[in-house]
């Protein structure tokens, strides 16, 4: 009994462990906002009968103010144009003024509030600076810039987004232009969202386009296609590379989902992709992009058929490891190296193959078709255990029409085994002892498939 109730009592603790376990949820990813304002010497034209950099600071105190209520939100404070008098300026004049961490919004609302219109503007600069503000790549990153001109140090902003999107910054930046003409506030379309301070809604609209953003995933099906363009093919590992950084980002073996279709997964939705199939030879797709909010299809092409090497009538001895070196038809790259008797799966096309039997046997222009079963027969071996009295230098060849044909060297031992294939051969042998030419003892002998036979090799 009392070991009963010691049973109940820790099966009841365990299932309190376990329910702790289960209710246990990963702590919310934190959002991360870095504002970039722009302290140069234009903003002290008069916009709405007020200085450009009073509607700024009016604008992002009300930001700060809003966004701060959100919980697991950091921010920090970078400026431009805030140091060096323009002109003539100075295009590296942007600092890090407040790094993220909590509790700095004050320190971060009193250097707004003491910014005085001063340098030049290099966004591009500025942009490219800010990738590394952020610790790290794992949060919800983003930037708000506030800015009244456009760049004046020859840079290219749309440059500034790849490099951003390099360092793990994913979201677009939202930039806010005080008095800019259409065209200037062209310039900013390739780097991120562009919002027009005149339009009464822009505190809203760039709020709603922070809070919003999400480390989002789109669901992909990636069909396998046959020569008949059906998703058939399965069973295959792939691979998603981001295309910019050339980084591994999924790895998956590929299968049928319980209707008999290619299943799914989830992908950020934000890169662009390389998708590699490793099929022997591997396929590829490069550019891919995903859609949110809708299921994707990747296609592929992706024939295979299959290949096997087998012995003619079975007498395969397991102590005998062959190998067939697998390349394609003309091309001396070894696509693959497989083991005698094994299936294996191959791109449909034409192949070259080359088991490494003593001698080599060659097969050329295998043509492996969709679905079909390859199989090349491969002559039974014969074993020949050949045997000297000391250690000596040697070797077996292959009697030809044209003459004789070198298979391999004798080993450094007394006694050793080949599998060679049926014909006519020779095998030299010089004791190591005796360092005349004229020792060497030559022996013709023929094999015939699945027998075997001992060559005595003795100095004459």
């Amino acid at each position: 009994m009392r070991f009963l109730k010691r049973s109940i009592l820790t099966l009841s603790c365990s299932l309190l462990l376990l329910s702790g376990f289960a209710q246990k949820k990963e702590p919310p990813r934190i959002t991360r906002i870095l504002f970039v304002f722009d302290a140069s010497n234009s903003m002290r034209s008069m916009y709405d009968g007020k200085p450009r950099m009073d509607h700024a600071k009016a604008l992002f105190n009300r930001f700060i103010d809003s966004l701060s209520k959100f919980k697991n939100y950091e921010f920090a404070l970078r400026m431009y144009g805030s140091v060096t008098k323009y002109p003539p300026g100075d295009c590296n004049d942007s600092k890090l003024v407040v790094p993220f961490g909590k509790n700095n919004i004050a320190l971060i609302k009193e250097q707004v509030a003491a910014a005085k219109p001063t340098g030049i503007t290099p966004i591009e600069h500025s942009l490219t600076q800010s990738a590394g503000d952020f610790p790290d790549n794992n949060s919800v990153n983003t930037i708000i810039l506030i800015t009244d001109g456009i760049e004046e140090c020859g840079g290219d902003p749309c440059a500034a987004k790849q490099k951003l999107y390099d360092k793990g910054i994913i979201f677009k930046p939202c930039i806010i232009g005080i008095g800019l003409t259409v065209e200037q506030a062209k310039s900013f379309d390739c780097v991120g969202n562009y919002f027009s301070y005149e339009n009464t809604n822009v505190f809203s609209d760039v709020v709603g386009v922070v809070t919003s953003q999400k480390m989002g995933k789109t669901s992909v099906q990636v069909n396998l296609l046959d020569l008949g363009n059906k998703p058939t093919e399965t069973n295959v590992n792939m691979t998603f590379y981001d295309e910019k950084t050339g980084q591994v980002v999924y790895n998956y073996v590929h299968s049928m989902n319980f209707k008999g279709n290619p299943d799914t997964v989830l992908l950020d939705d934000f890169r662009t992709y390389t998708l590699v199939a490793h099929t022997i030879p591997p396929v590829q797709k490069t550019g891919i992009t995903v859609n949110p909010g809708t299921h994707n299809i990747i296609a592929l092409d992706a024939p295979q058929g299959l290949l096997q090497v087998k012995r003619d009538k079975g007498f395969y001895n397991f102590n005998e490891k062959v190998r067939c070196v697998v390349r394609k038809s003309g091309n001396m790259n070894t696509l693959n190296v497989q083991n005698i008797n094994d299936f294996e799966k191959y791109i449909v096309g034409e192949y070259d193959i080359e088991v490494l039997t003593l001698p080599r046997t060659h097969f050329k222009k295998v043509s492996i078709q969709q679905t079909l079963l390859k199989t090349l027969i491969v002559e039974d071996a014969g074993m020949v255990k050949i045997k000297t009295k000391e250690l000596g230098d040697g070797c077996i060849m292959l009697e030809q029409k044209e003459g004789l044909k070198w298979v391999c060297n004798l080993e450094q031992k007394t006694d050793q085994t080949f599998y060679l294939q049926p014909g006519n051969y020779r095998v030299t042998y010089r004791s190591k002892s005796l360092k005349q030419t004229m020792f060497t003892v030559e022996k013709k002998f023929t094999v015939n498939q699945g027998e075997s036979q001992t060559i005595d090799l003795f100095t004459q």
